[in-house]
């Protein structure tokens, strides 16, 4: 399909963002189970919860659109997917809090892109008018955010330090 409007990108930025978020459940989740320290590992089986909460929310915008979720594949988070699993879950590490610090930043790494991806959806559902769906994908973002503070702590409170 051609994209010529910003409804056209709206609708594949949808798309995009439901495959990036399918992709980050199972990574979070392997990292939760990677982690060693419990703070990180509830707050990533947290995440996962968050991430499947927000699928469902874009499955039933994308139904609002007479669009299918599945219409796209992320490349973006498919590489930070990957990355995820070579640098936190397969990687060997002699210290279990270097790897924590490590679970960390591939997490975070993954949340900033979907912040990017919620962010730009807010303003092209407000530009278009779509006020139901601004409000449900400013809920996300803002959840989103808030999941992303909290690896933010758990990193500056105890597991950096652990790790130095």
């Amino acid at each position: 399909m051609a994209i010529n409007t910003l409804h056209d990108v709206y609708h594949d930025q949808l798309q995009d963002l439901h495959s990036a978020c399918s992709q980050a459940i199972e990574a979070t989740t392997a990292l939760g189970r990677a982690a060693s320290d419990k703070e990180l590992s509830e707050a990533l089986i947290a995440g996962s919860n968050g991430i499947a909460d927000g699928l469902d929310q874009i499955k039933s915008i994308c139904a609002k659109h007479d669009l299918d979720p599945k219409g796209e594949h992320c490349k973006g988070m498919e590489g930070l997917v990957k990355e995820a699993h070579a640098h936190g879950i397969d990687a060997e590490f002699g210290d279990d809090d270097a790897r924590d610090a490590m679970i960390i930043t591939q997490y975070q790494r993954m949340v900033h892109y979907a912040l990017a991806g919620y962010g730009c959806l807010v303003a092209f559902a407000n530009r278009l008018g779509l006020d139901e769906d601004g409000a449900q994908l400013q809920k996300l973002l803002d959840e989103t955010y808030d999941g992303d503070r909290r690896m933010t702590d758990i990193a500056t409170g105890s597991v950096n330090k652990a790790a130095a």
